[in-house]
């Protein structure tokens, strides 16, 4: 199978429909899918739902879906550093469904394990409960949460060979893993594509098998919040 894609349009063109549920890696603005979610922007793609555990900044990231009124539903565990998310929220625009940050983690993960739900205590008495099935067990009362299968996955990594092996590199190991395993078909954009049989083994963390096409390319380096010390006088 030909794994290896010139661009992120090329690697998208036959995967994108609209109303198509996305599952995208990422923390913040860390180990985001930058260039697949441009071309999403091109493409022009909408009646999105997309899980993900934040929707970027203004201007960057899914944000800029946000903004080209792309995206019809969010399943996230924090908005804070996006104000025209906060504004969609807020008059309606745009359907939330909040998640705890290792509640939306799991789901993935277990979506892509081929578990359909799984029982927490994360969430119980609270509003993410309300609507779902609890269950006591051992005196302990859980709340049933759904695994994830999306329609297509995005994700971000360091380093990949042509089989899609992938290795993520520090703090962009967060979602970008269980959100590459969930999706029926995984586009991964990477920072350089490395021979086959050069990757050690036991440093893959995402096997090539859940990778279905892939990309290399150039990524910029955003710093979210920056926070420096006043220069002392003196």
């Amino acid at each position: 199978m030909k794994k290896i894609f010139a661009t992120a349009d090329e690697a998208l063109k036959d995967v994108l429909f609209d109303g198509m549920l996305i599952a995208a890696g990422g923390f913040g603005l860390c180990g985001i899918p930058e260039l697949l979610i441009a071309a999403i922007k091109r493409a022009g793609t909408k009646n999105l739902t997309i899980a993900s555990n934040n929707a970027g900044v203004d201007g960057f990231g899914l944000g800029q879906l946000l903004e080209n009124r792309q995206v019809k539903k969010m399943m996230s565990s924090y908005v804070g550093e996006n104000a025209e998310f906060m504004r969609q929220y807020l008059s309606k625009e745009l359907e939330v469904e909040f998640n705890p940050q290792g509640t939306l983690a799991e789901r993935m993960r277990a979506g892509g394990a081929g578990i359909p739900g799984f029982y927490t205590k994360t969430g119980v008495g609270t509003v993410i409960a309300e609507g779902k099935e609890v269950k006591d067990f051992d005196g302990q009362t859980y709340v049933l949460e759904r695994g994830i299968v999306a329609d297509l996955s995005i994700v971000k990594a360091w380093k990949a060979d042509p089989s899609g092996n992938l290795v993520f590199r520090k703090t962009a190991r967060n979602f970008n893993p269980p959100a590459a395993t969930c999706g029926k078909i995984c586009v991964a954009e990477v920072e350089e594509i490395v021979p086959l049989g050069s990757l050690d083994p036991d440093t893959i963390h995402t096997p090539g098998i859940y990778v279905h096409r892939l990309i290399q390319g150039q990524h910029e380096k955003r710093i979210e919040q920056r926070t420096v010390r006043k220069k002392e006088i003196a």
